[in-house]
């Protein structure tokens, strides 16, 4: 093997077998044949780096282990295998020495084959998405009917006390009803939930749709998360939840007789513990438990049959497989998840009790029903103040019609006040309110839980991660401006105009720090608090100077990160060892790889002087367009609606309480098509092409415009339907037949190819593009039929994946990888399993 060191080799070169001593020359002939076929080069030195060397990428190597694995007399490398081993000679001496390997030891070996996909006939399919139809119009109809006789009840008080008193009692009974009706709904349609497969578009998954729905769309989710109510809910619900638990995510468990949480145990927030999943055409249900004292890190998923023991961690962002098992005690990290010595739970408990959980649940409750609640209220009677020929409409003492003319006018003012009002003021509260708030939380002290403090530092949160206003603002030079108001560090900017993405989360914006000339993607979440089942603590979370950080990224306080680092998509932020600097990050746990490629370097040229002043304030002509757009839908959308709700009231007392549940669940329709129609017309009804280019070039402009002003958050109203197919065909999607689709978004909607009776889990993403520093790529991505992705998986761009596949839940399928059919690949980044 010696002698082949510095030996130019060309040609594929004949097949090989793989022998302690000597057979490594013919794999590194083999390998050297392939990659110079990739590259397009003569030959290539087996000691030459791949990267710096030879100037090969990330795509580019994803490429060659693709053909690799399709060399049956080859051993299979993956892309982790090519950065740990960047040179010909040391990959065949790795593959000689067994270095390389499959499968993590930590993770079960699959006892089954991967089943072929469930096939549902396309009558069952059709049948199925008819039940669904009915029973939204039946839940459009109740909540119209209850809107409308609540709204004649408070209308009838007498004087302001009498209208205030009957407005909270109202949403007393509102909350009640929305909080029972999905526990009374379980308990009837299902039961206890046992471990069972159910085929998706059959009776039987109606069923379990009806609940899911009813569950995720509850409000204790979204406004106690976190609070012992919470807790309580879930109980109700049939799980076994524990003295003391506290639980932040908002995804929901769903089968929630398979859930134990024990005493002391925490789950912190954009966790996935379902307790099911969609697999090959089936869903399938099954047990999560979590011990006493246990702690789940921040946006990790645990899958059916996963355990984590007493008194032991799963790290942020890190995955327990179905079979995994964390011992008592131990603490995991990674996906799959592996033995680590890091401690994530890093702050001491504080006195808790009875009486403080109590009175933060009671506290929160009437803070509800008495302010809340009569604020909206007190909202409609001052439109209806402002706008008199609206009171006539809404009068329900009136029984004339009026005419479109009028219909028109009043939706068009009572929009503008709504949309451009709220707007205005939600500004203003959210660059005032934190930050007086701010005064009464101290960082790097510890505060118990349900106290005034723990209230003040939930409100921060809430307040500053408003998303409509960091997706007016996002991937503009308006951005960085926005982020100061709120609070953030971001020390001397360099302006881009592409410093942040869309979507930028924190805890705490006054405690969240970025240095100089750092780009962002979207996803990035600063873990600025540290949490206990008794106690919290807000630190800085700071990200270093010339930094680029990937989508989908959570960045924890004393994160073991410096200066000039790349943060790859998903990476898993290390907490332990020395500062990473000048080096990239990949994976879950992290491992290092080149900071940049030659190939991305091309457009620096654009990133400084009179080149990059002329192409900003291009850049930022375009973008106050693109905000100009934004507004416009987004104000048109809010008419629409609004001239609808108003015919519909219009109509009440002609046709009654059958017509205002119609037209309430048209809305949702019409949202639908209106937003597809407004994206195909951004795009001149054409297919988005694949592009490598500057972000200075005005073809980025126009593709960053589509992530802004079609809003798409209203698609999660349709997950598990197959309306939703519908919706995705409008927009653009190469979709096939019967495609079961949970949740799964598609970040380029005419670059993604889904093949019939694929299988996507919620929160799983096909992101079709990639931006580094200056640089944009995107290509397209295919799935072929059958495929499963699994909960929150992320699949970038210019991958393929073979019919039958699965990848498994959390992973991180790379750019340009090829998945053959019928195989199971899983991990962060994604390799076979």
């Amino acid at each position: 093997m010696g002698g082949s060191v510095g030996q130019l080799t060309g040609g594929v070169g004949e097949s090989s077998v793989i022998e302690r001593d000597g057979a490594a020359v013919g794999v590194e002939a083999a390998f050297a044949g392939l990659l110079a076929e990739i590259i397009g080069a003569e030959g290539v030195r087996v000691d030459s780096h791949f990267f710096d060397d030879l100037g090969a990428d990330s795509l580019l190597m994803a490429r060659f282990c693709a053909r690799v694995r399709k060399r049956g007399d080859l051993p299979a490398v993956s892309i982790r295998d090519i950065y740990r081993h960047p040179t010909v000679a040391s990959l065949a001496a790795a593959v000689a020495d067994g270095a390389i390997a499959t499968v993590e030891p930590s993770l079960p070996a699959p006892v089954e084959p991967v089943p072929a996909a469930a096939r549902a006939s396309t009558f069952e399919y059709v049948l199925c998405g008819v039940l669904q139809g009915l029973v939204f119009l039946g839940y459009a109809y109740v909540v119209a009917l209850v809107a409308v006789l609540g709204y004649d009840w408070i209308s009838a008080g007498s004087g302001a006390v009498g209208i205030y008193l009957r407005a909270v009692l109202f949403g007393v009974a509102w909350f009640v009803l929305a909080c029972a009706l999905p526990v009374v709904a379980k308990w009837v349609l299902i039961g206890r939930w046992k471990p069972v497969q159910i085929r998706v578009w059959s009776l039987a998954y109606v069923r379990f749709w009806v609940v899911k729905t009813l569950v995720r769309a509850n409000p204790v989710a979204f406004v106690f998360a976190g609070s012992p109510l919470y807790a309580l809910y879930l109980r109700a619900l049939g799980a076994r939840v524990g003295r003391g638990a506290v639980i932040f995510t908002r995804h929901v468990p769903v089968c929630t007789d398979l859930l134990t949480v024990g005493a002391g145990a925490v789950v912190r927030k954009e966790s996935f513990l379902l307790c099911y999943r969609a697999h090959a055409g089936q869903i399938q249900t099954g047990a999560v438990s979590i011990g006493r004292d246990a702690y789940v890190g921040e946006k990790s998923v645990l899958d059916i049959d996963s355990s984590i023991g007493d008194g032991a961690q799963l790290g942020h962002a890190s995955t327990l497989h179905s079979g995994q098992t964390v011992p008592d005690g131990e603490r995991w990290h990674g996906s799959p998840a592996q033995r680590t010595e890091v401690n994530y739970l890093r702050v001491a408990p504080a006195r808790c009790g009875t009486w403080r959980r109590v009175g933060f649940c009671v506290v929160g409750l009437l803070g509800m029903f008495l302010l809340y609640v009569p604020l909206v209220e007190g909202g409609l009677y001052l439109v209806l103040a402002g706008a008199p020929s609206l009171g006539r409409v809404l009068d329900p003492g009136v029984g004339t019609a009026i005419g479109v003319r009028q219909l028109v006018i009043d939706a068009l003012a009572l929009s503008v006040v709504v949309f451009f009002g709220g707007m205005l003021v939600g500004l203003v509260v959210v660059f005032t309110v934190p930050r007086v708030l701010n005064l009464f939380v101290r960082p790097d002290r510890t505060y118990p839980l349900y106290g005034f403090h723990d209230r003040a530092h939930r409100a921060i949160e809430r307040m500053t991660s408003v998303r409509f206003f960091g997706y007016l603002v996002g991937n503009s030079s308006f951005v960085v401006h926005y982020l100061r108001c709120l609070g953030w560090d971001l020390s001397r900017v360099e302006q881009t105009g592409s410093n942040f993405g869309d979507e930028v989360m924190q805890v705490s914006p006054f405690l969240s720090s970025v240095g100089t000339g750092t780009m962002v993607a979207d996803g990035l979440s600063m873990m600025n608090a540290e949490v206990s089942s008794s106690s919290f603590r807000v630190s800085r979370a700071s990200i270093g100077p010339r930094n680029f950080v990937g989508n989908n990224i959570t960045y924890p306080a004393g994160g073991k990160t410096g200066e000039n680092c790349l943060l790859a998509t998903k990476v898993m932020i290390p907490l332990d060892g020395e500062v990473r600097e000048g080096v990239g990050l990949l994976g879950s746990p992290c491992f290092e790889i080149p900071r940049s490629v030659d190939r991305d370097s091309r457009f620096d040229h654009l990133r400084s002087g009179e080149e990059l002043r002329r192409n900003l304030a291009a850049k930022n002509r375009y973008n106050i367009r693109t905000v100009g757009l934004f507004l416009l839908a987004r104000w048109l959308d809010v008419f629409l609606i609004t001239a609808l709700v108003l015919a519909a009231v219009d109509l009440y007392s002609a046709l009654g309480h059958l017509v205002m549940g119609a037209l309430f669940a048209l809305s949702f329709v019409i949202s639908a098509f209106y937003f597809a129609l407004v994206e195909r017309c951004i795009i001149g009804f054409r297919s988005l092409q694949s592009r490598y280019c500057s972000i200075y070039d005005p073809y980025f402009w126009r593709h960053e415009r589509l992530w802004k002003v079609p809003a798409m958050d209203y698609l999660h109203m349709f997950d598990g339907t197959p309306f939703k197919n519908v919706i995705w065909r409008l927009l653009g999607v190469r979709l096939g037949r019967r495609v079961f689709d949970d949740g799964v978004y598609l970040t380029e909607r005419s670059l993604a190819a889904i093949g019939d009776d694929c299988t996507l889990n919620v929160g799983s993403k096909v992101q079709c593009h990639s931006q580094e520093d200056g640089t944009f790529k995107s290509d397209r991505s295919t799935l072929g039929a059958g495929c499963t992705l699994g909960v929150a998986a992320h699949v970038h761009y210019g991958v393929t994946i073979g019919d039958g596949s699965v990848l498994a839940p959390n992973s991180f399928l790379m750019k340009g990888e090829e998945v053959p059919p019928h195989a199971r690949w899983g991990g962060n980044p994604a390799t076979e399993m």
